[in-house]
């Protein structure tokens, strides 16, 4: 597939994520809360079937796993992140939230993975991915993979950094000098790479803009 942001993963993409988060992730949870617009609606919108499996890309600190979890108990969860120092903090949080036995989370590259792979299943019936392909070089086979981890009937939902078209023109600017610092980088044409994707596989596609084009909301539906 082809896209004027295409981009191939560096070897030293979990070096640098770790050399990011390091430090961080002991307080990442509580800065980007106030930030990370569209992370519960999502959530709200998995609604996977009972006994369902549901897979995060992405999942840092566990965060949207454990509010996953408290949400649909009556389904499984698995996640997987690149960062090793993201996942030290992931392991301990979902251990004290209680839920070790219902989310497992080991490492893993978004723009290669099946499920199988990282967790030896075969699909899964839900795979999110929030704020997290515009921190991935490759992101566009990360749609891909996690189209391909999708059993049928199954739903990826995906919620990251929009266009900020109906943002003044000086908060856009700031935002994206900010992003810059933690190698953020919002995806502008996530919506046309996520139809091609869906298309190429005869799925449907949802995308909507959040919060004055703050955000950017894209489900697909097998």
């Amino acid at each position: 597939m082809s896209s004027n942001e295409a981009s191939v993963p560096t070897a030293n993409h979990a070096d640098s994520m770790d050399a990011i988060y390091r430090t961080q992730r002991h307080i990442y949870d509580l800065t980007r809360k106030y930030y990370l617009l569209g992370r519960d609606r999502l959530i709200d919108d998995l609604a996977p079937p009972p006994g369902g499996l549901v897979l995060e890309m992405g999942c840092g600190t566990a965060r949207n796993l454990i509010v996953a979890a408290r949400r649909y108990p009556h389904a499984q969860f698995l996640g997987f992140d690149i960062s090793e120092a993201m996942l030290e903090n992931a392991r301990a949080s979902i251990m004290r939230a209680g839920l070790s036995d219902r989310i497992q989370v080991t490492k893993g590259d978004a723009t290669a993975f099946t499920p199988r792979r990282l967790f030896g299943i075969g699909r899964v019936d839900r795979v999110f991915c929030s704020y997290t392909l515009s921190m991935i070089p490759g992101w566009e086979q990360a749609i891909e993979a996690g189209a391909a981890a999708l059993a049928p009937g199954g739903r990826m939902h995906i919620v990251d950094f929009g266009r900020q078209q109906g943002l003044p023109e000086w908060f856009a600017r700031g935002l994206h000098a900010w992003l810059d610092r933690f190698q953020v980088s919002p995806r502008r044409d996530m919506e046309a790479v996520v139809r091609q994707v869906a298309h190429e596989r005869g799925l449907l596609v949802e995308h909507r803009n959040l919060y004055r084009g703050y955000a950017q909301y894209a489900v697909v539906r097998g």
